[in-house]
C-alpha cells in the first residue's frame, strides 16, 4: 500500500470523480470530500466496489478549523483542491462565490501551512477564465505568464487563486501547481456552457437531439487526462507557485461534429456557427511539460469511443439523467 493520503476537495464534480477514479485504481488512500456526499458523478465512473473502498466526508472549505483539521488529523500527504463555484453560480451569488472560491482556497493553503512536515504537496483548479478576450492576445500559443484579465467573478476569483498561491509561496515557502483548464468533456461533465461537448457526446448515444452553443475553436481536454494532470501535479511536490495553461486538443467546433458522427453516423448534433466562446484557443503547455514531462492525451477519437461506452452503459443502467441536455 502506497504511503500516500489523498484529500480531494469537490470531489463530487467531474474533474473529482474522475481523480478518485484514477486515485483508486493506483491504490491510493482518498479523502474524498465536498458539500453533498451523494456520489453521482463518481458513481458513474467508477464500480460500486471502487465506490466502497474510498471515504467520503462532508466538508466546508468556507470553514477554517474543519479544512485544518481535515488535512492535519487525517495524515494527509498530498491535496488536489477542486471545490469551487462555476461562472452562473458566481454571477448569481458573488458573495457565496468570494466565499467559495477565495476564502475557500485560502483556507486550504493556511491548512497545508500548518503541516510542513507532513503536506509534500498540492494542485488546485485555477481556469482559463483568467484571461481576457482571444483578440487581447497577438503572440500564439498563448504562454502561462500573458496578461490576466477576467471579464467575470468567476474568472477574478480564480486570479485572486492564483496571487494567493504566489504569496503563499514567498512568505511561508507553500507550494502549488494551478492549473487552467478550458473545455472539460467526458463522464460526469454536465455543468456550464463549456459542457456542452461532453452533452454533445451523451446526446449521441442517447439518440436525442441537441445543439452545442457556440462554434469556432475550441481546446479539448479529457476529463481522465485533466485528473491524471491534477493527481501528478500535486505529486510533483513543486517548491514554488506555478500556474499552467492545459491544451490537448484543438479543434473546430464543426470538425468535433463531423468526428462524432464517424462513431455515430446517425446523430442529431448541431452547433450555434455565429457564436464562439469568449477565450483563445491556441494554448501553449510547455510550462506543465517542463515540471511533469510528457502530459496525458487521450486522442479525440479514443476519447469519444471510451466515453460512448460509457453513457451507453449508464443509459441502460438507467444511471444518468438525460434532463441535463435541456439545460
Amino acid at each position: 500500500m502506497s504511503e500516500e493520503r489523498f484529500l480531494v476537495t469537490g470531489s463530487m464534480g467531474c474533474i473529482g470523480a474522475w481523480v478518485l477514479r484514477n486515485l483508486v485504481r493506483d491504490g491510493i488512500e482518498v479523502l474524498a470530500t465536498d458539500l453533498s456526499t451523494d456520489p453521482t458523478r463518481p458513481s458513474q465512473v467508477m464500480t460500486p466496489a471502487e465506490l466502497r473502498s474510498i471515504r467520503f466526508e462532508q466538508l466546508d472549505v468556507t470553514d477554517p478549523d474543519t479544512v485544518r483539521s481535515a488535512v492535519v488529523e487525517n495524515g494527509i500527504t498530498h491535496v488536489v483542491h477542486l471545490a469551487g463555484l462555476q461562472v452562473p453560480f458566481c454571477k448569481a451569488n458573488p458573495t457565496l462565490g468570494a466565499q467559495v472560491n477565495v476564502v475557500g482556497t485560502v483556507n486550504i493553503f493556511e491548512a497545508v501551512r500548518a503541516a510542513p512536515e507532513q503536506v509534500r504537496g498540492m494542485s488546485y483548479a485555477s481556469s482559463l477564465a483568467v484571461l481576457g478576450p482571444g483578440e487581447m492576445y497577438a503572440d500564439l500559443p498563448i504562454r502561462d505568464d500573458v496578461r490576466l484579465a477576467p471579464t467575470t467573478l468567476y474568472g477574478a476569483y480564480k486570479q485572486a487563486n492564483e496571487r494567493t498561491a504566489k504569496v503563499f509561496w514567498e512568505d511561508w515557502g507553500v507550494g502549488s501547481i494551478g492549473l487552467r483548464p478550458y473545455v472539460v468533456y467526458g463522464v460526469g461533465r454536465d455543468q456550464g456552457m463549456t459542457a456542452d461537448t461532453a452533452k454533445a457526446i451523451l446526446a449521441a448515444a442517447a439518440e436525442r437531439t441537441y445543439e452545442i452553443r457556440f462554434g469556432g475553436e475550441v481546446t479539448l481536454q479529457y476529463a481522465d487526462d485533466v485528473a491524471k494532470m491534477f493527481i501528478e501535479s500535486a505529486r510533483a511536490e513543486h517548491e514554488g507557485a506555478a500556474v499552467c495553461n492545459l491544451r490537448n486538443t484543438v479543434i473546430a467546433v464543426n470538425d468535433f461534429v463531423s468526428k462524432l458522427a464517424q462513431h455515430v453516423p446517425h446523430h442529431q448534433v448541431t452547433y450555434d456557427s455565429e457564436s464562439s466562446l469568449a477565450w483563445p484557443a491556441d494554448i501553449d503547455d510547455s510550462g506543465l511539460r517542463s515540471i511533469l514531462g510528457t502530459l496525458p492525451h487521450t486522442s479525440l477519437d479514443d476519447a469519444m469511443v471510451e466515453a460512448l461506452a460509457m453513457y451507453r452503459d449508464l443509459l441502460r443502467t438507467g444511471n444518468i439523467d438525460l434532463a441535463q441536455l435541456e439545460t
